[in-house]
C-alpha cells in the first residue's frame, strides 16, 4: 500500500514510533468486551493493535483516502466499523454507552474535541488522547499553576485528568514542531461538582481569565460583588489561577 501523502489542513502527523505506540497501547489496556472509539486513527498505528483484541471497535476518520484504506484493511473483520466523519459534528450516543474514546488528535482542533465530548461524559468510561503537550499541562494544572486556566476548570470539573508520558516530535511522520504527551481523562463520580447552572458556570469561569493577572474582585466586575465572592469563601484579592474548581462551582451555584 503507497504511503499517504499528511495532509495540513486536516492537521495530521502520523505516529511511527514503535516504543510509543505500544506505551499508548498499554495505557489503554483494552479488556474484554470494552467498546473502543478511535478518533483519527489516521495510517492506523494504533488501530490494527486495537481492533485485534478483539473488542467492539469503531474508528471516526475524516479523511476519505484514509478511511477508504481502513474499510479495505478491516472488510473481513466483524467487531470493526469504519465511520467516514468529522469528529467535531459526530453523535457519539448512536455508538452506545461504556465508551473508552483514543485517538492522536489533529492539535489544530483538539480543545474543540474535548469540548464536544463533554456531552456525552454520562457515556464514557475513559478517553486517552495524544496531544500538545502545553495543552496537557494546562488540563491537569493544579490551582497556582500559571497554566491552570478555563480548560483546566471546564474539563477537571468533570473528570479526573492525569498527564501520562511525553512524546518528542520524531515519533511522528511528519514530526510536529512540538512536544506531545499522552493523557487519561476518567469521569469523576457523579455529584462531585454539582453544578446548578452549565452555561452560568461556563460564563463565570470565562469572565474570569479574561482578565487572568487582575484580582478575582476586578475580573468579575458587573458579575459578582465582594461581598457574594466572600460568602462562599473566596478571598476577593486572589488572581483567577489560585482559586479551586469548587470554588468556582460554589460561587457559580449561590450566583444562581
Amino acid at each position: 500500500m503507497s504511503r499517504h501523502r499528511a495532509r495540513k489542513r486536516f492537521g495530521q502527523h502520523f505516529l511511527v514510533d514503535p516504543g510509543a505506540i505500544g506505551a499508548i497501547i498499554d495505557a489503554i489496556a483494552v479488556r474484554d468486551g470494552n467498546r473502543i472509539v478511535e478518533i483519527g486513527p489516521g495510517q492506523g498505528a494504533l488501530t490494527g493493535l486495537l481492533a485485534r483484541t478483539g473488542c467492539e471497535f469503531h474508528a471516526i476518520e475524516l479523511d476519505r483516502d484514509l478511511a477508504a484504506r481502513l474499510r479495505t484493511e478491516f472488510a473481513g473483520a466483524g467487531n470493526v466499523t469504519i465511520h467516514e466523519a468529522d469528529a467535531l459534528a459526530f453523535d457519539f450516543a448512536s455508538l452506545g454507552d461504556e465508551l473508552r474514546v483514543v485517538g492522536n488528535l489533529p492539535y489544530n482542533i483538539s480543545t474543540p474535541i474535548l469540548f464536544h465530548l463533554l456531552q456525552y461524559r454520562d457515556r464514557l468510561v475513559d478517553m486517552h488522547f495524544m496531544l500538545q503537550k502545553e495543552v496537557v499541562d494546562r488540563m491537569a494544572a493544579e490551582p497556582g499553576n500559571k497554566a491552570y486556566g478555563r480548560l483546566t476548570i471546564t474539563l477537571g470539573c468533570h473528570f479526573d485528568i492525569e498527564a501520562l508520558f511525553d512524546v518528542g516530535p520524531d515519533a511522528f511522520d511528519p514530526p510536529p514542531e512540538v512536544v506531545s504527551s499522552v493523557v487519561r481523562l476518567v469521569p469523576l463520580p457523579a455529584g462531585t461538582h454539582d453544578i446548578s447552572n452549565e452555561s452560568l458556570f461556563a460564563e463565570l469561569v470565562s469572565k474570569a481569565f479574561s482578565q487572568r493577572r487582575k484580582t478575582i474582585r476586578n475580573s468579575l466586575r458587573g458579575m459578582v460583588d465582594e461581598a457574594t465572592l466572600e460568602f462562599v469563601g473566596i478571598d476577593p484579592g486572589l488572581r483567577p489561577e489560585a482559586i479551586a474548581i469548587a470554588d468556582y462551582v460554589s460561587l457559580a451555584n449561590a450566583l444562581d
